[in-house]
């Protein structure tokens, strides 16, 4: 029996966390001009309803997504989307004409409303970890600065085991669809 196409894999979640690495680990993104245009191109697409953008850290020189692809969005045209549209930007915009992405990233599809908070707990503390910040709040260029309009956490994703630790069902609240 064949393996299912990525996109239609049966799981409890179309929702990753990613990270996209820039070429050769440079620190592209230390300058703010340039995070700033990283972050509104994968805005950009997230309002023209590609995916859904629930939390996310731009390091120096790497980033940390956790996104759900739109209904007709595999997951790796959104990240063709977020690297080839920021690229595109950057070299019309900030006349950018060397290499910028790493190739390739790295995928972890989301279980669980634990997992996902795990997940969110890592992307906040990144630039604390990497003494960027004192606190999680205070990096301008993470969803934990609360500057950012974000998506809701995705429905569906359901307790580990069904039960939280008082023994009843945590619900998560709906979302409208794309």
């Amino acid at each position: 029996m064949s393996k299912p196409p990525r996109d239609r894999a049966v799981s409890s979640s179309n929702t990753y966390f990613v990270t996209i690495s820039a070429y050769q680990q440079q620190s592209l993104f230390q300058r703010a001009v340039v995070a700033e245009l990283f972050i509104r191109t994968f805005l950009a697409y997230r309002d023209q309803q590609k995916f859904l953008i629930h939390e996310f850290v731009v390091m120096p020189n790497h980033a940390h997504l956790l996104l759900t692809p739109g209904p007709a969005v595999p997951l790796e045209r959104a990240i063709q989307f977020i690297k080839g549209g920021f690229s595109f930007r950057a070299g019309k915009e900030l006349e950018m004409r060397k290499e910028i992405w790493q190739r390739g990233y790295v995928d972890h599809r989301i279980r669980d409303i634990n997992d996902y908070r795990s997940h969110r707990e890592y992307i906040w503390s990144n630039p604390v970890k990497a003494r960027l910040c004192e606190k999680a709040d205070g990096f301008p260029y993470s969803s934990a600065s609360g500057v950012f309009r974000l998506d809701h956490v995705p429905q569906g994703l359901k307790p580990l085991g069904g039960r939280s630790p008082n023994g009843t069902t945590e619900v998560v609240p709906s979302q409208p669809a794309f």
